[in-house]
């Protein structure tokens, strides 16, 4: 039996990931007695499985009257979770090497703003600053987002010994965390804020989820970290916010536009670090492997791993 597995992502992406895809599937149906035909150019009528970028130029699924599964090869789905003609299970990408990425993104730039470190590598200018910074157990950092990438930077934090609070849309315990949920659980977990790290999914309830009525919320001079999607904030506010003093710093990688314009006031800003969306990507090793598990799953007829709920978005 051989199941035939579409790539449907950019040119550029089959070039990286043909070779692990094939590496991986081979070691995970090895004892299937399985083989695969893995492709960019199948006929839609012969696909069993998509490995996809919402990029990709294919965008009706209609004609895929085979399709058991799409395999999403980004950790977000919004643009195809929506997608009507998708009628069989999604998957988004969560794997090591994301998480990983994410975790380590997270804790570098936490330190750097608890550390207060800007003024010692900006500031060679002949003063010497005696200024010491708090210890992390006196630093209180919230994670808007307790999703698997959320737990695991809080997992890191905590670890740290940085006091961690989450904040996620329904109740999540986590160990060693402060966890809230709902509207007054948002304004309880801001409260104390005093660096922000928004790992929310982009959905229409998480859309300008820190705008000018949230970040009044946030202790003056806290520090916002996004990582996690751009329209999570609201830029008009957060520039605002900044300029008054609310906000000490922004530090973005993600934005509404991408890549971020050149004439973008972010860019220019003095409070604001731009970081051109590499706090978390994806790994052609270690996504080869999550999505050939996957596959696997659908041909022995289990549960497959990170299906996403169309109801949430996410």
């Amino acid at each position: 039996m051989t199941i035939n597995i579409l790539f449907a992502a950019k040119t550029e992406r089959w070039d990286s990931y043909e070779g692990p895809l094939t590496k991986a599937l081979t070691q995970a149906l090895s004892q299937t007695g399985i083989d695969f035909d893995l492709r960019t150019d199948f006929a839609p009528a012969e696909v069993d499985y998509i490995i996809y970028a919402p990029n990709s130029p294919v965008q009706d699924f209609r004609p895929y009257t085979r399709l058991k599964a799409v395999h999403n090869l980004w950790a977000g789905v919004e643009g195809v979770v929506h997608n009507d003609t998708l009628t069989v299970p999604l998957t988004r990408m969560v794997d090591h090497g994301l998480t990983q990425g994410m975790v380590e993104w997270v804790t570098g730039h936490v330190l750097r703003h608890h550390l207060g470190m800007d003024a010692h590598i900006h500031g060679q200018d002949g003063q010497w600053r005696s200024d010491v910074p708090p210890l992390a157990e006196d630093r209180p950092v919230t994670i808007l987002g307790m999703g698997a990438l959320g737990q695991a930077c809080a997992a890191a934090l905590t670890g740290l010994g940085f006091p961690v609070s989450g904040w996620s849309r329904s109740a999540k315990t986590v160990p060693q965390v402060a966890t809230h949920h709902g509207y007054d659980g948002l304004q309880t977990a801001l409260s104390t804020a005093q660096i922000l790290v928004l790992l929310l999914p982009d959905t229409p309830v998480t859309t300008d989820i820190l705008n000018a009525d949230t970040l009044a919320e946030l202790p003056r001079g806290a520090v916002v970290i996004n990582p996690g999607r751009g329209p999570l904030i609201d830029d008009t506010a957060l520039v605002a916010a900044l300029d008054s003093g609310q906000l000490s710093h922004a530090t973005l990688d993600v934005f509404r536009a991408e890549p971020l314009p050149a004439d973008h006031p972010f860019w220019a800003h003095p409070n604001i670090t731009v970081t051109p969306h590499i706090a978390s990507a994806t790994r052609e090793g270690t996504a080869s492997q999550t999505i050939a598990e996957n596959i696997r799953r659908g041909e022995a007829g289990e549960p497959f791993l990170h299906v996403v709920d169309r109801a949430l978005g996410y």
